[in-house]
């Protein structure tokens, strides 16, 4: 028994370890801390006797749920699209802006305006809001640079917040978002020479867990997607793709193939789509801000993500255009009143599907031994009091390693 360890008691866990419903909840349960790691979870009345007389803190009866997972952001970039926001409130759509060279590529020219510096000190904001509601991971996209030089620096900026708080960062290599201005109407030549040789210097200098891409009418083909994917899978490094969010081209049945961790939005996923990604363990990210910011009315397709099993997350999508939201707590609250999902399904969504999401449901997502100790707990007592507020923050306590 080392120092380190101590007992967490009076407690009611929602452990959401798979297979045990609903939430896995344990009233009067415990939780023993190891360093970073989770030793023991269960029934207070089950404590192993040499755990009885740890260093012990009361929880005081609150619900304890591991630590929320914001697994598809966008949270590094510069500048921001007030204007466009009161565009599209004029009546203007996601993709009369993009053509009208707002969207993306108005974030590009202010991010790669930006220093690193700029870019770590303008995120840590929206990364500081996150983590007082819960967080302990995120993940951050790259994908404003469209530059081999300012998509590592968007990456290295990632890297660097996850030094400067308390906070896992997974970063994913977003170069197939949009096609830059100086690359207009030749996608092909902007992969040949941007984003193929970025995607390849970002994996040597070790700044990608994760490869995305945007497959839709305003950005980029399967085809060419699929072209990405490819120098992906030869550099060994996981996949994952913004899908079907406006039109469907069939881009999660293709991230399917690849065997992508996500497919994220899914708007006008079909049941094909679906069959794939069930068939693949591909887990659907729904992004109820953007639904909400960009007043769609498509809804993802619910039903048909529940009848063939596929895994759901939810995320914030935070970026500066379509979804300029840093709660994780009102994503679940849009993704039950917008989209139907139950509580139970908003509450794995930013837990155990949010790890899953990122390939890392071995290191936190759930309350078991052996996990890393990123604890959330809350002024709650029911799990549905994270989910129906709107504007309020039940935050009692976060524990991220332990700490």
């Amino acid at each position: 028994m080392t120092q380190s360890r101590k007992l967490l008691r009076n407690a009611r866990l929602a452990t959401l370890t798979e297979g045990v419903a609903p939430y896995g909840l344990i009233d009067k349960g415990a939780l023993v801390l190891d360093g970073d790691r989770i030793a023991w979870a269960g029934a207070q009345a089950d404590l192993p006797a040499d755990h009885a007389n740890l260093p012990t803190e009361d929880l005081g009866g609150r619900l304890v749920t591991p630590a929320l997972i914001d697994c598809h952001t966008h949270v590094v970039f510069g500048g921001h699209r007030a204007a466009e926001f009161e565009m599209r409130l004029q009546g203007a759509t996601y993709e009369e802006v993009a053509r009208a060279g707002g969207g993306i590529v108005s974030t590009v020219a202010a991010t790669r305006a930006a220093s690193p510096d700029d870019l770590v000190k303008t995120a840590l904001p929206r990364i500081d809001a996150m983590l007082a509601e819960g967080v302990a991971t995120v993940e951050i996209k790259s994908g404003y640079g469209l530059t081999l030089d300012d998509e590592l620096k968007m990456l290295r900026a990632a890297r660097r917040i996850a030094q400067a708080r308390p906070v896992t960062v997974k970063t994913s290599f977003l170069g197939a978002h949009a096609i830059p201005p100086e690359y207009k109407g030749r996608p092909d030549a902007y992969i040949d020479e941007v984003c193929l040789p970025a995607l390849a210097a970002a994996q040597a200098k070790g700044l990608a867990d994760a490869v995305d891409g945007f497959c839709e009418g305003i950005a980029f083909t399967p085809v060419q997607i699929a072209r990405v994917f490819d120098a992906a899978r030869a550099l060994s490094i996981p996949i994952k793709l913004h899908a079907e969010q406006l039109s469907n081209l069939g881009g999660a049945k293709l991230a399917a193939s690849y065997g992508a961790l996500s497919a994220d939005h899914l708007e006008y996923l079909d049941a094909e789509g679906a069959a794939a990604m069930a068939a693949a363990g591909t887990v659907a990210v729904l992004l109820p801000g953007a639904f909400y910011t960009l007043r769609e009315t498509q809804l993802p397709p619910i039903a048909a993500l529940r009848d063939h099993g596929v895994p759901i997350a939810v995320a914030t999508d935070c970026n500066p255009g379509s979804s300029p939201m840093t709660s994780l707590l009102l994503a679940m609250n849009m993704a039950a009143t917008l989209f139907g999902l139950t509580v139970e399904e908003c509450l794995l969504g930013v837990t155990r599907n949010a790890a899953r999401a990122l390939g890392i449901l071995s290191e936190t997502g759930t309350l078991e031994a052996g996990k890393r100790c990123d604890i959330a707990v809350w002024n709650a007592e029911r799990p549905a009091e994270l989910v129906y507020p709107i504007g309020y923050n039940p935050l009692h306590r976060r524990y991220r390693g332990g700490h």
